[in-house]
């Protein structure tokens, strides 16, 4: 038991205001305390230990405990604690922007760094509107995206995420977004069988899209490589290819929201690499530093930095710790640990050992599809399988927030039971992680599916 464990159970209901949080499903239950973590397990404040089936959120690369990091934080801390990127630079923003860009593809050599994933995403924003205006198309400043997807809280952010019910208490937003089809191709109605036509089709939508709104007056493109909201849903054989296409043709910004799939989610540095296409833009944060210090960025070709090169102008954009120089350090040292463990390496040898212990879940009727890339897995559950019935959402609350989830905590795993879209159980496990977890995965999730099963 964690020292003190009483007062702190009281003072976390009586002043911390947790994020995406059912307060009032603590009233009569103790909150979770997280108190430690070492390699791909954490332990709470109970001393009960859980194999961290999600990186934290997305995050934990390289798995807890890694000395090198912090002390390449403290390092730093020692030498310069703080200075801001406003019109003046310090060497680890310097050295770490040199490191990401040369990860980058193509001509994507500039980094603009923030504090996380929703302000990188502001950031692109905002830069595709300043572009064009300095560029001679001051009405291009709309954008398209798509439906379900995630992504961030901030207000423009969150205009652009997809998801009506995360947005509607919000309202007003900012105006200019617009959704287009995503490549759920297992709820697809249209080529279901076929996923070239499917991914062609998903793709022409987008200039659809820029057709009916004018292209004129369209900025940009927000696309994950793998959408995460909904339940993982990787890209159709030939769909970047053809968003490509359509971009150039209609002078679109390609951004790829990276904030989960850069840094070796899929096995490389970037999802873009992994499925071959160019974005004009990437925004990343999360495995950046796998967690050990907050940070993001804006990647942005050279031609979208050309404008603010020469003259009196700037972009008048940033964030008091974006670039910090704590966080760029760990996040050098976080990149160098990625080269000489080869971490990218690993995820593509063994990724396809975690597909394919996670698809003898197939054989339970509640598990109606697995789908992800990498370390990056959805597990969609269905009332009948070969219907492919959905729940409703009293049968959604009642399974996943009911159930599911605390089962499978209470089991000894920490993931993700996820209602944005169809019931999904999500799973993104530190890029460490060997045969040994995804057995342990496999194990827990069988025993809480079957069960959760039992009570449609």
């Amino acid at each position: 038991m964690y020292p003190d464990y009483d007062h702190l159970q009281q003072a976390a209901k009586d002043h911390l205001w947790m994020h995406f949080t059912r307060h009032g499903s603590y009233a009569d239950h103790d909150v979770p305390i997280i108190v430690k973590g070492e390699g791909a397990y954490i332990w709470d404040a109970q001393g009960k230990k859980y194999l961290d089936g999600l990186a934290g959120l997305f995050v934990s690369q390289l798995g807890h405990g890694r000395t090198e990091l912090v002390e390449a934080a403290a390092k730093q801390a020692g030498e310069l604690a703080f200075h801001p990127l406003w019109s003046y630079a310090h060497p680890a923003a310097i050295q770490l922007a040199e490191k990401v860009a040369s990860y980058a593809p193509g001509d994507l050599n500039r980094v603009f760094f923030t504090s996380g994933g929703g302000e990188a995403v502001e950031t692109a924003w905002k830069l595709a509107k300043n572009y064009f205006k300095l560029t001679g198309k001051p009405m291009k400043h709309k954008v398209i995206s798509r439906a379900i997807a995630y992504h961030g809280t901030t207000q423009g952010a969150l205009s652009i995420t997809g998801l009506p019910l995360l947005k509607q208490q919000f309202e007003p937003l900012v105006p200019s977004t617009f959704r287009v089809p995503n490549t759920n191709i297992y709820r697809a109605e249209l080529h279901a069988d076929d996923p070239e036509a499917f991914g062609r089709w998903a793709a022409d939508q987008i200039a659809v899209a820029i057709e009916n709104e004018g292209p004129d007056t369209v900025a940009a493109v927000f696309l994950e490589p793998v959408q995460n909201a909904g339940g993982c849903f990787p890209p159709p054989p030939g769909y970047f290819q053809r968003v490509r296409e359509i971009c150039d043709e209609y002078d679109v910004l390609l951004v790829s929201d990276e904030v989960i799939c850069a840094f070796g989610r899929l096995g490389h540095m970037f999802g873009a690499e992994r499925y071959g296409y160019q974005p004009d833009m990437i925004t990343c944060a999360k495995g950046l530093t796998s967690g050990y210090s907050p940070l993001g960025a804006m990647i942005a070709s050279d031609r979208l930095m050309e404008p603010f090169l020469s003259g009196q102008g700037s972009f008048a954009h940033g964030y008091t710790f974006g670039g910090h120089p704590v966080s760029c350090a760990v996040g050098l040292r976080n990149l160098e640990l990625f080269e000489s463990e080869q971490i990218n390496e690993h995820v593509r040898a063994n990724e396809s050992g975690f597909r394919a212990t996670l698809e003898r879940l197939k054989d339970l009727p509640i598990v109606g599809d697995v789908r992800g890339d990498g370390y990056f897995y959805g597990i969609e559950l269905v009332k009948d399988k070969d219907t492919k019935e959905s729940f409703t959402s009293e049968e959604s609350e009642r399974l996943l927030y009911g159930f599911v989830s605390k089962g499978l905590y209470n089991e000894g795993l920490y993931c993700r039971a996820d209602d944005r879209g169809d019931p999904v159980v999500q799973l993104a496990p530190p890029l460490i992680c060997d045969q040994s977890h995804f057995d342990e995965m496999e194990q827990i999730l069988r025993v809480v599916l079957d069960k959760a099963y039992t009570l449609i």
